[in-house]
């Protein structure tokens, strides 16, 4: 049934169906009114979008580096290139719900333990193949494998077992998830030919676009791909230009070079709304901005002393000059009011001269000076902020010393190896995976190396616990642990701002992530 509602909505995208006709046809097929109702209201917006035209996103986070093998991507340009060619099974949407991809249902057994994905069939990969159960359960091992380094590795760790019987994909966890499919939605697990397995980086995927160049620092291209699945993807080509300058990048989206930028910097960010021709959306949401320290490493294998330095930055301060309003107070961990079964009664971490300097006496530092690395692509006003914090520490007699990095190589030789760096984090959908990916001691993207077992087994229970009071209960008890234990210092969550052209249509607010959860090249189109 499912193959004939696919076939009925492309020919209702196509202008080619009636919404008399579309809700004839889909009623006689045993869908309900209501639903045949939603599902032609998506059809003919898709039809409303103006087809083809060639555009250009002008990105921070690209680096001479950078892969295209999904296991990888860290940073923003490499993020952007895999919603161009690759899907994963399901996506979170901007309300927050699961919606299908290569999948087209989601159920679970009543325990929460064993999860069946129907796939979607007839999808084809830009090589010509097409996709199988066996490509699916390919991907899947291949991110569960410590050898992929894949910044999935922690949310797949509590996979017991999977299989494929037919169109179905299972996969059964070691401990009850409610949560399971927000986590097959994580942006690393694209889909992809024998998983990836042969060629990772190649690239291949089921995307709306085909790569074509590849140019890893400074330009991504992507052609339409006649054989796409779905009914969005609505340009003839889209490239990815890597600009990690800020005032080149705002320049750019100026002059017309490009049609949209990330990372807008929150003190430009008033000025340019009133430019003519291009417009701020500004997006509330998970992101966060960070310094993190190693908790193996000294000396901030001294809990002392990340105390003292947690009390010797200024959040308030840093959100007033650094974001500009754009954005909240952070509490040195890093979930918000955005997440589900978030806990407003923490205690919010306040600036403190004097307990700075009680636990910096306590830690038994020598002195020497303290080393904060940081660049401007660690996040908008990376450098400024970590200037503010060397201020404010040094009222607390804590010497830390600024070390400016390069931005090329960041996120590949500074980020999650040198023990005190400015960071950053788009967030995810609920905490479990947010947990998963960078707080669980086994988790490759672990970028504090905390190791706590209260916290891994508060975590394990949350996930098996379907009662939302007492799953409530542990999220509280694990972010107290990540505050007070934990190398997160997390001044502020940041609004995402991005730039865009007046020449688009049809934005659309997505707290997920920025431009649109990086959806931009699918939901928009030309004027």
């Amino acid at each position: 049934m499912q193959d004939q509602l696919d076939y009925l909505a492309k020919r209702a995208s196509a202008g080619k169906l009636s919404r008399r006709d579309f809700m004839g046809k889909a009623s006689a097929l045993g869908v309900s009114a209501a639903a045949a109702s939603t599902m032609f209201a998506t059809a003919a917006k898709a039809a409303s979008h103006k087809k083809g035209g060639d555009l250009k996103i002008g990105s921070t986070g690209g680096e001479s580096t950078n892969s295209l093998d999904p296991a990888t991507y860290a940073s923003q340009v490499p993020y952007h290139n895999g919603r161009q060619f690759g899907d994963t099974l399901v996506e979170v949407s901007a309300t927050g719900d699961i919606e299908g991809r290569l999948a087209t249902s989601v159920e679970s057994t009543p325990d929460a333990k064993t999860w069946m994905f129907k796939l979607r069939q007839g999808v084809e990969f830009h090589n010509g193949k097409t996709m199988t159960g066996e490509d699916v359960m390919k991907t899947m091992e291949r991110h569960s494998n410590e050898d992929s380094k894949s910044g999935a590795l922690g949310v797949m760790k509590n996979i017991e077992s999977m299989k494929v019987e037919g169109d179905t994909f299972s996969v059964t966890l070691k401990n009850a998830n409610a949560d399971l499919p927000y986590l097959m939605a994580d942006y690393h697990l694209i889909i992809q030919p024998n998983g990836g397995m042969d060629n990772p980086a190649e690239g291949v995927g089921t995307g709306p676009y085909k790569m074509e160049v590849d140019e890893p620092g400074v330009r991504h291209m992507y052609s339409k791909f006649a054989n796409y699945w779905g009914d969005d993807g609505h340009f003839d080509s889209v490239e990815i230009l890597a600009i990690n300058d800020a005032t080149a990048r705002t320049a750019a989206l100026q002059s017309g070079q490009v049609h949209l930028i990330n990372r807008l910097e929150p003190k430009i960010a008033g000025l340019l709304s009133r430019a003519p021709g291009v417009s701020v959306q500004s997006t509330p949401g998970r992101g966060h901005y960070v310094f993190i320290m190693h908790t193996n490493t000294a000396p901030f294998d001294s809990k002392e002393l990340r105390l003292a330095l947690k009390y010797a930055i200024n959040r308030e301060e840093m959100v007033e000059k650094i974001l500009r309003g754009y954005g909240s107070v952070g509490n040195d961990m890093p979930i918000n009011a955005a997440y589900p079964l978030f806990d407003s009664s923490i205690p919010q971490r306040m600036y403190d001269v004097d307990k700075a300097k009680e636990h910096y006496a306590k830690s038994g530092h020598d002195g020497s000076p303290i080393i904060l690395r940081t660049a401007d692509g660690a996040f908008p006003g990376a450098v400024e902020a970590a200037q503010l914090f060397q201020q404010s520490a040094q009222a607390a007699g804590i010497p830390l010393e600024i070390k400016r990095e390069p931005n090329d190589g960041y996120w590949s030789e500074v980020w999650n190896k040198q023990p005190f760096c400015a960071s950053y984090w788009g967030g995810r959908p609920v905490q479990d995976q947010m947990y998963s990916t960078a707080y669980l001691s086994s988790a490759d993207w672990n970028d504090t190396k905390f190791n706590n077992p209260e916290f891994d087994a508060k975590l394990l229970a949350a996930k098996a616990e379907l009662d939302l009071t007492k799953r409530k209960a542990l999220y509280s008890e694990m972010g107290n642990i990540v505050r007070d234990e934990g190398g997160l210092i997390c001044p502020m969550f940041n609004d995402f701002i991005d730039g865009v052209s007046d020449k688009l249509v049809g934005w659309e607010t997505d707290p997920n992530g920025e431009l649109m959860n990086g959806q931009v090249t699918r939901k928009l189109s030309f004027a």
